[in-house]
């Protein structure tokens, strides 16, 4: 069943917990992570979790407990669900305190849900995502996981204005990643994205990727790349915890690779599906 908890306590998924003056509704003023469960067991947890405190550390928030504790707490939360493939969502916010810029000084408050797991349809996948690429007109510390998504959601609605299913940002000129995505191309036999900045979030499933590229030999170039450069490409996809790895055969009207997923593409996901 879905299920919920806030500040300690499970609570029904459409339990009112969280008062008026909470900073994460009021500023956006707290981070956030997606943890996909395959058959009860989390997918590279640890990494999720370090990535949570790393984000923290970025905003001045302190976590309030220890990165074992949150997690004795997302494993009660998921058994005590009863679901086996799920998405848990957890958000650290600065918690509740009058109105002001300046923030109190006070652990974070935590919340977290679990819903059983969106997964994409197997004609869609085999079909590939359709992407429309658009400015990236996000702030420049996209490496911390804020929930100040505003940018991100404007993206990804012209992007399904346009019957697309992910928006491609675009900051002077190169990609940087989706709006909930990272992003790849594959040229030559080697699997490009853009390399680990400010401007780019170090995902999970990203660095599952690169493993997984390593372990097969297949090159994998963290380099910058154009429009142009996607348009040339013979495959491309994305990654992200609820898509995992997703062919991209269309990018503004134009087929890329034939308009089909690649080789490559097929192979990484194919080995990814063997680690969970």
């Amino acid at each position: 069943m879905e299920l919920a908890y806030f500040n300690g306590r499970m609570v029904g998924i459409d339990e009112a917990v969280v008062p008026i003056d909470e900073r994460g509704h009021q500023f956006g003023d707290g981070v956030y992570e997606v943890i996909r469960f395959y058959r009860s067991k989390p997918f590279r947890m640890e990494e999720h979790i370090k990535r949570l405190y790393n984000s923290a550390e970025a905003i001045k928030l302190e976590i309030g407990c220890r990165p074992a504790e949150l997690k004795e707490k997302m494993l009660e939360l998921a058994a005590k669900s009863g679901l086996e493939d799920a998405d848990l969502y957890m958000q650290a916010t600065r918690g509740m305190a009058p109105r002001s810029h300046i923030f109190p000084s006070c652990p974070a408050s935590i919340s977290m849900t679990i819903k059983p797991a969106r997964h994409v349809p197997e004609e869609a996948r085999k079909r590939g995502a359709k992407v429309l690429l658009v400015e990236d007109e996000r702030w420049k510390n996209c490496y911390i996981k804020s929930l100040n998504l505003l940018p991100n959601v404007l993206a990804k609605q012209e992007a399904a204005e346009h019957d697309c299913d992910e928006a491609i940002l675009v900051r002077d000129g190169f990609i940087t990643e989706g709006a909930s995505s990272n992003f790849f191309i594959v040229k030559d036999g080697c699997v490009r994205t853009a390399p680990l900045t400010r401007q780019i979030l170090p995902g999970i499933t990203r660095m599952a990727v690169q493993s997984i590229a390593d372990e097969l030999k297949i090159p994998f170039i963290e380099q910058a790349f154009t429009a142009e450069d996607l348009y040339g490409a013979q495959e491309a996809f994305l990654t992200s915890t609820s898509s995992e790895i997703m062919p991209v055969t269309i990018a503004d009207e134009q087929p890329i690779g034939g308009g089909k997923p690649g080789e490559i593409t097929l192979k990484l996901f194919q080995h990814f599906q063997t680690k969970l």
